[in-house]
């Protein structure tokens, strides 16, 4: 930084995709700070180092950059600037700001530079500072890609290319650039490795009226993909001629493109007389709304994972006090069992598996030095999932492994409740997540509790685990692009939860299929489908807690459970399986 007389420096959590996870290459904020969660930005200046992560990774930042010289800042909390805001009271008067232009997007990018230039500064973000003075960093990631079958998709490439040109058309725009993994990966039913547990290929498109243009690794296609591309006109171009594409768009043309996801380097190639039409890519609304074929596959992948995680249930109750088990051992355990189902893929994330106080971090990750032995006592929070060919999975259940304080369980109570509240949920159409959220919330507002994250998330189909644009929250998070209308065809999670740091964390999570219910006067209702099947532990519930009605969503909940579990299970398990899906 003194050499290139840069004052002031930001390592964001991204690729050059900004992608939510990411691979080891691009774990530059990761390598400076030594902060391990999935989510956080890093602001380098002479004086300071700063990491902002948010409510999910407080406790886990808070370990990790103990004895550092990063200091924490809690993003959302009162009085703690958002990165933004510090940029603009910590960048000198003529100062020069510096980033990859990469790694950050346009639209941030945009708002950086214009800070810069109203301190009469500038910006430096040509090279990529981290990777000068990381010794040993990965190479970019380079895996093989495949092709998913129509059969598991629903719908061809052409007919999804179509359906995005006609979009185009409307925006009267005759170029889209499309840098979301998710979206490329989702048009053209190509699935790959480059980033752990998200199926999806490092690379960038350009449509146009007449072309597809796709920019991506050499080596990566196979023969049968490379002739999958030209029965589908896509042109294959190298990962790095994007920025060349970009450059050579005519002025006077019109592109389409999200100045959230394209990075701020692709976008600055791009002429000042081309004409930009900044919109959230079509293909992130179309790949939400799961069509039949989908739906269908989703369900079964749902049966298998049930059949998986109450396999795995069943041995932890039946073994605790009795072997030792640990939060990795138990992990492994029910991998185990994933992998035995039919069309397993991978799992969809990192499993949580975390025993007591661990479970008060939303995101831990069990690891040799922290690995906790499980005792008959509290409980142990599973957070886990599954990639098959299918679809994809995400649950939590909290398994009470023994003995349990009456807060406890009184806590499990209205978490169990909340849960259940939102499922039953019925709402006329038009609807967000934002008008929904309440009825999980309130349960444990009554008790003067919170959890400082959104209550549910979209999933992909094969693709990331957390999908937008479709989610429950209280509020609306401006990096969070989940608060649309909620459609048929939607799956969002329903996850609500209790963490007291030092003590306990909750969580009860399953997925629910949106869906059309009855039309009358008063306009087109909605209702949920709960798609997730495993047994909510009865052992830390107190049905006195409850009103008769939601102790009848239970009932009827665990009814659907065992009704579609129990054929997939030994006679010793099927036996249990009745008894924890006994009506209360």
């Amino acid at each position: 930084m003194r050499q290139r007389k840069i004052d002031m420096y930001i390592v964001p959590t991204s690729d050059f995709h900004e992608s939510e996870y990411v691979g080891d290459y691009f774990k530059a904020r990761k390598y400076l700070t030594g902060f391990t969660g999935s989510a956080g930005t890093a602001v380098i200046t002479m004086e300071e180092a700063g990491l902002w992560t948010d409510g999910r990774y407080f406790i886990q930042a808070e370990k990790e950059l103990e004895n550092s010289p990063v200091t924490l800042y809690r993003m959302g909390e009162e009085g703690v600037p958002a990165v933004r805001e510090y940029v603009e009271q910590n960048l000198r008067e003529g100062g020069c700001l510096g980033f990859d232009g990469r790694v950050i997007n346009a639209k941030d990018g945009a708002v950086y530079e214009k800070t810069a230039l109203d301190k009469h500064g500038s910006v430096f973000v040509t090279e990529d500072l981290v990777g000068i003075i990381w010794e040993g960093r990965q190479k970019l990631p380079k895996h093989p890609a495949y092709l998913l079958d129509e059969a598991y998709a629903g719908e061809s490439c052409g007919a999804k290319v179509t359906r995005l040109r006609e979009k185009m058309a409307e925006e009267k725009a005759g170029v889209h650039i499309l840098t979301s993994l998710y979206d490329i990966a989702w048009l053209f039913n190509i699935r790959g490795g480059d980033i752990p547990h998200v199926p999806v290929v490092l690379s960038f498109a350009a449509v146009t009226m007449e072309e597809c243009c796709w920019f991506i690794q050499e080596g990566v296609l196979g023969e049968e993909l490379q002739d999958y591309c030209k029965q589908n006109k896509i042109t294959v171009k190298p990962y790095e001629e994007i920025y060349r594409y970009a450059q050579k768009i005519p002025a006077g043309e019109t592109v389409l493109l999200d100045k959230r996801i394209v990075n701020y380097r692709i976008f600055h190639s791009l002429d000042p007389a081309v004409e930009v039409v900044d919109a959230p890519n079509p293909t992130e609304y179309m790949k939400a709304v799961k069509n039949e074929t989908e739906v269908a596959n989703i369900r079964k992948a749902h049966v298998k994972d049930g059949v998986a995680f109450t396999k795995f249930m069943y041995w932890l109750k039946s073994r605790i006090g009795k072997d030792e088990i640990t939060e990795i051992s138990a992990s492994d355990y029910l991998e185990a069992r994933r992998r035995e189902q039919e069309l397993f893929v991978d799992l969809s994330f990192d499993t949580i598996s975390a025993y007591g106080a661990n479970a008060a971090m939303m995101h831990y990750t069990a690891t040799p030095e922290s690995d906790a032995v499980l005792k008959p006592e509290g409980f142990l929070l599973v957070d886990s999932g599954g990639h098959y060919l299918d679809g994809s999975t995400d649950i939590t259940r909290t398994v009470a492994l023994g003995s349990l304080s009456q807060e406890e369980k009184r806590h499990f109570t209205a978490v169990c409740r909340a849960n259940l509240n939102l499922a039953a949920a019925k709402f006329l159409y038009g609807c967000c997540g934002l008008n929904l959220d309440i009825l999980a919330r309130g349960p444990l507002w009554e008790l003067g509790l919170d959890y400082k994250c959104g209550t549910g998330h979209g999933i992909g189909y094969l693709l990331n685990v957390h999908e937008g644009p479709n989610g429950f929250r209280w509020k609306v998070v401006p990096e969070r692009n989940d608060s649309c209308v909620l459609e048929e065809g939607m799956v969002t999670t329903d996850e609500p939860g209790v963490y007291l740091e030092g003590k306990y964390g909750i969580r009860t999570e399953n997925e629910l299929l949106c869906k059309k219910a009855e039309k009358n006067e008063y306009g087109q209702f909605m209702e949920f489908e709960t798609i997730t099947y495993a047994p909510i532990d009865l052992d830390a519930i107190l049905p006195e807690e409850m009103t008769a009605v939601e102790r009848e969503r239970l009932n009827e909940y665990h009814r659907m459970v065992y009704e579609t579990i129990a054929p997939y299970l030994t006679e010793e398990e099927r036996r249990w399986l009745e008894g924890y899906t006994r009506g209360i």
